[in-house]
């Protein structure tokens, strides 16, 4: 962790010997999970908990299943859950080697990814979120489903909201599959939720800002890889929306064999088609490397901003999987100040160039062209780039 903390678990000690009240929910794949590899997670082993034995670990731990091959994807914080204090953090970043540590900047690393720090009652909405999963946790039950407590201490729901901080109007979203919890009480102020249907509210509110934005979409994603996602894209850059999609140079093995797929056809010649809009660009991004060269950067963070007045960060892939099976939880907010900053930081990483005195649609013009000509360069051997970000040809994209 950053500033000499040690490492997660570290962190988590330290805590427990301060007295606070540490929980965590991991999650446990199921066998149908193949695409998990051993000691990637930690799913409550025989080794992980002879480790955390070594560790004299007290923290308390809940593991939780979800449907079939599908993954319990959310990755947020709680801290000071009903207090004055209480802040909560929702985004991409695993807690992993390759995540932490990895140099912050992405130019310098190989991975680029995003959190979102909230408080007030949006917090308390996560703190709800994690309350609903710990006490119907899977394995709760299960002798090696708990850790350091007998899996009978529940905990209470939220009663209040926190108070307001700040001026943005923040929303949390879900994308839950059905019969996984069954509580549905509300969060404060909220009305109840037949959760044990299953919610799908990050998927909806995609489709519904591709078909709201009205000046530019940019996104930020692991895959783009649903037809539905592909076409709302489409329909806005017929009416003339400027959108820059920054994807893995590198895409995931599944990409490539999806591309080779007769039932994927469909999926890439729509990908393919929206390369011939004038205002749409594909783009990747690489930090320097040994001997002056370049390193493909793998983007794993999940974010969205739209018209610089809205945005979404989370844990939510643009696929099939994190759309219609996996856990996931994405904040919003609709906030052009703080959405207008966040456009010029992220582009001022990825061009190179301040940003800040431009509108939303002259800055996605500028970053289609810097990425343009920085892949002209990359194809001629010259690393000498502006920025990191460079052009993907998206009718070759996992090719």
């Amino acid at each position: 962790m950053p500033d000499n903390r040690g490492s997660f678990f570290d962190v988590l000690d330290l805590a427990v010997e301060r007295g606070l009240d540490v929980r965590v929910i991991f999650w446990r794949p199921n066998p149908e999970a193949t695409y998990v590899d051993e000691g990637s997670t930690f799913a409550g082993s025989q080794a992980d908990r002879d480790m955390l034995q070594v560790r004299g670990s007290r923290f308390r731990i809940r593991w939780d299943r979800t449907h079939g091959a599908f993954c319990q994807h959310q990755k947020c914080w709680v801290i000071d859950a009903g207090q004055p204090s209480e802040a909560a953090f929702v985004g991409g970043i695993n807690i992993n080697p390759r995540a932490m540590v990895s140099p912050g900047h992405a130019g310098g690393g190989n991975i680029h990814d995003a959190y979102v720090e909230v408080a007030g009652p949006s917090a308390t909405d996560v703190h709800h979120n994690f309350a609903q999963r710990w006490n119907e946790a899977s394995e709760r039950a299960a002798d090696d489903g708990v850790w350091s407590h007998d899996g009978d201490d529940d905990l209470a729901f939220p009663d209040r909201l926190s108070g307001t901080r700040g001026s943005s109007i923040v929303q949390i979203q879900r994308n839950v599959h059905a019969g996984r919890y069954r509580d549905g009480r509300p969060s404060p102020g909220a009305r109840s939720f037949d959760v044990v249907n299953g919610e799908r509210t990050i998927r909806d509110q995609y489709l519904a800002a591709f078909e709201a934005a009205r000046s530019s979409i940019y996104i930020e994603n692991q895959a783009i890889a649903v037809e539905a996602i592909i076409t709302g894209i489409g329909n806005a850059l017929e009416r003339g929306v400027e959108v820059v999609i920054l994807v893995p140079a590198d895409p995931e093995d599944w990409v490539r064999v999806a591309r080779q797929e007769p039932e994927h056809k469909g999926l890439f010649v729509k990908l393919a088609l929206l390369g011939r809009h004038e205002h749409f660009a594909l783009v990747g991004i690489a930090g320097r490397g040994g001997a002056g060269g370049r390193n493909n950067v793998y983007v794993h963070a999940k974010l969205m901003l739209v018209d610089d007045s809205w945005a979404t960060i989370g844990s939510c892939n643009l696929h099939r999987n994190s759309l219609f099976g996996h856990t996931e939880m994405n904040v919003s907010f609709w906030h052009p100040e703080v959405v207008r900053s966040l456009r010029c930081e992220l582009l001022t990483e990825h061009i190179g160039q301040d940003t800040t005195h431009i509108d939303d649609r002259a800055a996605l013009r500028l970053y289609r062209q810097v990425a343009k000509e920085n892949r002209r360069k990359r194809e001629l051997g010259d690393s000498e780039w502006q920025g990191l970000a460079f052009s993907l040809d998206p009718a070759a994209y996992g090719a």
